[in-house]
């Protein structure tokens, strides 16, 4: 009986140029890995790889030459290390996050934990061609949320607590989007100018605006053979169960309308902006 090759890539090992020869994409969520981890990768690439790692564009790990009959050892024994072997072929991928608010100051929400939560809920699902989730934890945006086939940006909605408002104007000075002005009677917010990036209530040493962390979704974004920014049409989203609703619709929506092969975006393309967004919509409305 022959090899099944498209099994073995479907469980993460890809063919190399040189025969018998593959890359083992492990499972990486979030950007992160335990030392315990690190250590197993490491060994099982000293054991059965050529002893390096490839770090991928999407904070996955990749063990470049593993050999065609040591495929179940190694399977094994990074099981064993607590390490998971990644998915190839079209379903959902290795959900991405950067930091977030956990370790960094610019964080609007704790994306490790939403990552590990979309992963639990998508990670492998079957689906017309691979899906792509992308967390960044503010508008720094340094994990390019818009990349992603559904990307996750956190934020701030902010209002101004006015008998704490001495008039500083540090709030001002540290919107770059030019929403807030101080005149003679207070301080005025553009709502239309503010992009929820919090910037005001982090920076605000008398707490008079008070934020509330919050999600925006991006939809369609694929940075492949074909180039296109994700769309961000809905309002914030402040609840995480209307969040994996919407989620939920939009893998509906990519699995009852693609063509095999086609992407998310040209699903969308196709099927028509009107008839997604008046289905996201409805749900963010209840």
């Amino acid at each position: 009986m022959g090899t099944d090759y498209k099994a073995l890539k479907n469980g993460g090992f890809m063919r190399q140029t040189q025969k018998n020869n593959f890359s083992l994409r492990l499972k990486v969520v979030g950007g992160n890995l335990t030392a315990e981890q690190l250590v197993a990768i490491a060994e099982i690439s000293k054991k059965y790889g050529d002893g390096y790692v490839h770090l991928t564009s999407r904070q996955g790990v990749e063990i470049p030459f593993i050999k065609l009959a040591d495929v179940e050892a190694v399977k094994t024994e990074l099981e064993a290390g607590g390490v998971n072997t990644g998915v190839c072929g079209p379903r959902v991928r290795t959900v991405t996050a950067c930091q977030g608010s956990a370790i960094c100051p610019s964080g609007c929400i704790d994306t490790y934990p939403l990552a590990v939560e979309i992963s639990n809920r998508y990670f492998g699902q079957e689906l017309p061609h691979k899906f792509k989730f992308g967390i960044t934890g503010c508008m720094n945006n340094c994990l390019k949320a818009e990349e992603n086939d559904l990307g996750i940006k956190g934020g701030y909605s902010v209002e101004l607590v006015k008998e704490n408002c001495t008039l500083c104007g540090v709030c001002v000075k540290a919107c770059r989007e030019g929403a807030i002005t101080k005149t003679s009677e207070g301080l005025e917010i553009d709502k239309s100018k503010c992009n929820y990036c919090g910037r005001c209530a982090k920076s605000c040493p008398f707490n008079a605006w008070k934020g509330e962390s919050g999600y925006l979704i991006s939809f369609g974004g694929t940075f492949g053979n074909l180039i296109a920014k994700g769309e961000q049409f809905l309002p914030i989203i402040r609840n995480k169960e209307i969040l994996f609703k919407v989620t939920d619709a939009a893998l509906n929506f990519f699995a009852k309308y693609a063509k095999p092969s086609e992407r998310f975006r040209v699903c969308i393309d196709r099927a028509g902006w009107d008839n997604f967004k008046k289905e996201m919509e409805d749900i963010c409305n209840g």
